[in-house]
């Protein structure tokens, strides 16, 4: 099908509830009440590392209005998605400066936030770390002694005895063997700080645990199965027991993904005598007692031909994961399979570790490891250019993968299917969409500089290979359509592109399309998770086997009524039509619950369509090599499987301003390029783009947690804690969106909205490397940060920076 015959797909079309947002109206956890709801609020640890000896509550159960409190004693649980290493409330020690050791119950929360106050806790400290490379020295004190018997999934590696929750390696060709044939070889250290996911609603719960047993939970998690999954399989309640439903959600970016600590609320409930508990996390909670985004450290070796060929690549990824990675073992496994990035790399070794400290817990971040690896990799590509004196665009064109080649393989040994994406046009737009050979025209200010930089990103669901989705399309009896999917609404457009897409299968009009925006287990079929810009893709070929199961029961009525063969009949208009004879039609509205003849018989029901999607394509890495495991080796077949379902390749460039004299760096332009498949919806495609530009400067400017000497957040609130605004946007944003249709993806679209801010964060860099030889390789790049690195490489620039101020200044007083 031509882009031009789509009818809906490439509309500008906004999401139906628009509307309630702008208004006000759109439910969330936050403004629901029930009837006898209880309030909880959470006691939490002053200390980094500590024994618990005891937790007198007397006084708190004299506050009126109280009714229970709760420590970890009463419910000694371990959960989690990847490692089962989080418990709901303190067990025997606190881990962290913030790490909940007891819950007040009470019937307002201004007497659960007074009894909190008069609870005692005695504490028994123990020595702390907060450090990785501290944490991984022999005599380092243990977070996790017992980690051995946690429930942990099959493709991690923790190392028991020591603070490394996950351990993975991976090794292609001759591993760091290949450097011996490098011409230039360039070694270099990374950092990211910790972040906070800054979405706009804080995480909140209300959980009813029902006297019959059942467990009615509403909260603001990014989809429902999984944190259901997981309360059952940590509480040891059956799983069709547990009601999870998801009114609208402010918001995630991989923060509110898995479970976080609805079993918590939902055994207060039990406790508190099976009355509905909800919890709310104000912003500094938020920050200092749930999971944030992990910190690292990277050691990177790269080697190059004099022909500006990667020969060789080498890194060691040092995440901490704070005192839980029960999430953050996958995004660290994830940076080490995806650290060669978009480029063909011959010889490889990466290590990737997840360790424990003492500080607040991790979790998965929209990114999911990537920005990670193309922090370091990205910036790497630079330097070599520059020592090589070759074009930045030019060596990466030269290096970038070839899809279906069958000899330029990813990290984890397998090729790119053919209809992966045009990597080349996509670094090849950007370059042109910045003007790239065209030098930036300089400020009036002579102590201030312009300059460009560029950087290339791709992007793939993590995810088990046993992840799949299910889909229901059912129609009414107006011939209107009910989509039934667990896929999460919290801004990123998705539920409004599957919409669509069905509306285009269907031929409909998109008003006779309709999804509800309160998500179930209830009602809702099986989903894993919406979680790594997945769900346009799994979610949607589900539903396109749905709406073809719906046509095929459509079509046998038809056939009777018609007296043709089904492969004669077509669906347009809302009517059946026999092809080629448009008069021979039958009205929607008459079949969709069953066919009446004109004596009364009936022919059919209720048409409603089923549809799945597995992803028959992934298998576990090798976990001595981290190379893909043949897909079906029983059955003969050694072809390598693969570590994601599709990759979405993308291209940042930029061209900032430098303030030489204060370190300043202000974003003038940017283009977004990415190469999505198929534009489904123009008008949140391109809000994504921006989107993820404006989180990536954030990131790449601004955003850091900042830890005191205890280990615990001493910015947790936006006042300390700076987010770009309005006034950092840039004025000059261009995007484009490349098609190149994958076969296997519905109506070949591939999801993208995390690959927005990866390649961000290095162009930025890359940029001010460009115009003044200074290297950055530790985020975030503020003015101090900056400046501190132009005064120790190039204390020439300030100089002359200093001394063209002083003459702008003499001649405007002059």
């Amino acid at each position: 099908m031509s882009k031009q015959a789509f009818k809906v797909l490439g509309k500008p079309v906004p999401p139906p509830d628009s509307y309630e947002k702008v208004t006000g109206t759109a439910p969330y956890t936050f403004d629901m009440e029930l009837p006898g709801m209880l309030y909880a609020k959470l006691v939490t640890s002053t200390e980094p590392h500590a024994r618990i000896k005891s937790i007198d509550y007397s006084k708190a159960l004299q506050v009126p209005g109280v009714r229970i409190v709760a420590t970890g004693k009463d419910f000694p649980v371990r959960i989690g998605i990847y490692v089962g290493d989080r418990d709901m409330l303190a067990i025997e020690k606190a881990l962290w400066v913030g790490h909940p050791v007891a819950a007040v119950v009470a019937e307002s929360i201004k007497a659960a936030e007074k009894a909190i106050d008069l609870v005692e806790v005695e504490y028994d400290p123990l020595p702390a770390v907060f450090d990785v490379e501290e944490a991984l020295k022999p005599d380092a004190p243990l977070l996790h002694p017992d980690i051995a018997n946690y429930k942990i999934s099959p493709a991690f590696k923790p190392v028991p005895g020591t603070n490394i929750a996950n351990q993975f390696r991976m090794i292609k060709g001759e591993g760091e063997a290949g450097f011996d044939k490098a011409d230039l070889v360039i070694e270099k250290t990374f950092k990211m700080p910790f972040l906070h996911h800054a979405y706009m609603e804080t995480w909140n719960t209300i959980a009813h645990y029902k006297v019959t047993g059942d467990i009615e939970i509403w909260t603001s998690s990014q989809s429902p199965y999984a944190p259901r999954y997981l309360m059952a399989m940590s509480l040891g309640v059956p799983v069709g027991k547990i009601k999870m439903r998801i009114p609208y959600v402010g918001g995630g970016f991989g923060g509110k993904a898995g479970v976080l600590i609805e079993p918590l609320v939902a055994m207060l409930s039990k406790k508190a005598g099976y009355k509905p508990v909800k919890l709310v996390m104000s912003r500094a909670e938020q920050m200092r007692s749930m999971p944030v985004i992990a910190g690292y450290k990277a050691y990177a070796k790269i080697g190059f031909s004099k022909d500006g060929k990667i020969v060789a690549y080498k890194v060691r990824f040092l995440f901490d994961t704070g005192a839980f990675a029960d999430y953050t073992v996958n995004v660290a496994r994830t940076a080490g399979y995806a650290c060669t990035g978009v480029y063909d790399m011959p010889n490889v070794y990466c290590e990737s570790l997840a360790i424990y400290t003492n500080k607040v817990p991790t979790t998965a971040i929209r990114g999911f490891g990537y920005p990670e690896n193309h922090w370091v990799l990205e910036r790497l590509m630079d330097m070599a250019a520059r020592e090589l004196r070759m074009d930045p665009v030019k060596i990466r064109s030269i290096n970038l993968l070839r899809p279906g080649d069958p000899t330029s393989t990813t990290g984890y040994g397998s090729p790119l299917r053919a209809d992966a994406g045009d990597i080349q046009g996509v670094l090849k737009t950007s370059a042109e969409l910045i003007e790239w050979d065209k030098e930036p025209e300089q400020p009036k200010e002579p102590w201030k500089i312009r300059a460009k930089g560029i950087a290339m990103s791709l992007k793939g669901p993590s995810q088990p290979p046993n992840a799949v989705d299910a889909a229901i399309v059912k129609f009414n009896e107006d011939a209107s359509v009910d989509i039934l999917v667990a896929t999460g609404n919290y801004g990123q457009g998705t539920v409004n592109a599957l919409r669509m897409i069905v509306a285009e299968a269907f031929d409909l009009p998109l008003d006779k399309v309709h999804i509800t925006w309160m998500n179930s287990t209830e009602w809702m079929p099986y989903t894993w998770q919406t979680v790594g810009s997945r769900s346009t893709f799994t979610v949607g070929q589900a539903l396109l086997r749905a709406v073809e199961d719906a046509k095929r029961q459509i079509f046998d009525i038809a056939s009777t009524v018609l007296k043709v063969p089904a492969d004669q009949l077509e669906l347009a208009d809302g009517k059946v039509y026999v092809k080629g004879e448009p008069w021979m039609s039958i009205p929607l509205t008459e079949i969709v619950n069953g066919y009446t003849f004109p004596n009364g018989q009936v022919l059919g029901g209720p048409i409603i369509g089923r549809g799945i999607h597995s992803p028959g394509i992934l298998s576990y890495l090798d976990p001595d090599t981290g190379q893909a495991l043949p897909i079906n080796p029983e059955t003969g077949h050694s072809e390598p499987g693969h570590a994601t379902v599709f990759y979405t390749f993308g291209s940042t460039a930029v061209e900032v301003e430098l303030d030489l004299l204060t370190g300043d760096i202000k974003v003038l332009k940017a283009t977004q390029v990415y190469d999505i498949g198929r534009l489904i919806n123009p008008l949140t495609a391109k809000g994504q783009a921006i989107g993820g530009l404006i989180m990536g400067m954030s990131r790449a400017l601004y955003e850091e947690l900042i830890f005191d000497d205890s280990g615990g957040v001493a910015n947790p609130n936006f006042s300390f804690y700076y987010v770009a605004r309005a006034k950092d946007i840039p004025d000059d944003i261009r995007i484009k969106f490349l098609e190149t249709p994958q076969a296997d993806g519905p109506f070949g679209a591939r999801g993208f909205s995390e690959n927005v801010m990866i390649a961000v964060i290095p162009a930025i860099a890359n940029a001010i490397e460009r115009a003044t030889g200074v290297s950055i390789t530790e985020l975030p790049m503020t003015h101090e940060r900056v400046w501190r690195a132009i005064k120790e490489q190039r204390p020439d620039l300030i100089e002359k920076a200093l001394k063209a101020f002083q003459e702008w200044k003499n001649a405007s007083q002059g």
